[in-house]
């Protein structure tokens, strides 16, 4: 990947949509030229085009990060987790925690419910801080492309 490739992708984090005729001259090519180079991203799988949701604007008014500690194999946490809804991603870590989960519900209260009548009681579960953050626009997906 070149400088060219990261000046795409640093485009594309602004503006998924962006039409060639607009992303070329921005990187410094024809559109074709930009068409091109993107393909060849998408091809080899250093690229993938997604589209992601806003939780705020699908009714989720409360978000938080758990972190969860788990006595056992967090893998089975992860699985049972990811069988709700209110879950929109899980990662293991090596920290603190053995794994991360980011869940949205439709309110603060439903968020304590969540995590009082659906995580805490899942075996293996040992503990769960929540780190809520309420509000407009708390995601931004920016990866440094260099």
């Amino acid at each position: 990947m070149d400088e060219i490739d990261r000046a795409i992708l640093r485009e594309l984090q602004s503006d998924g949509r962006v039409a060639y005729a607009d992303l070329g001259p921005k990187v410094g090519l024809s559109a074709s030229a930009a068409r091109q180079r993107l393909q060849r991203l998408l091809d080899s799988r250093v690229v993938q085009v997604v589209g992601v949701t806003d939780p705020m604007a699908m009714g989720g008014q409360a978000m938080a990060m758990l972190g969860i500690t788990v006595d056992g194999d967090p893998r089975a946490v992860a699985d049972t987790l990811a069988g709700h809804p209110e879950v929109i991603y899980s990662v293991f870590t090596s920290g603190g925690f053995d794994l991360f989960a980011e869940v949205v519900t439709p309110g603060p209260k439903d968020l304590l419910d969540f995590v009082n009548d659906v995580v805490r009681p899942i075996e293996g579960v040992q503990d769960v801080r929540s780190f809520p953050y309420f509000g407009i626009h708390t995601h931004r997906f920016l990866w440094d492309v260099g």
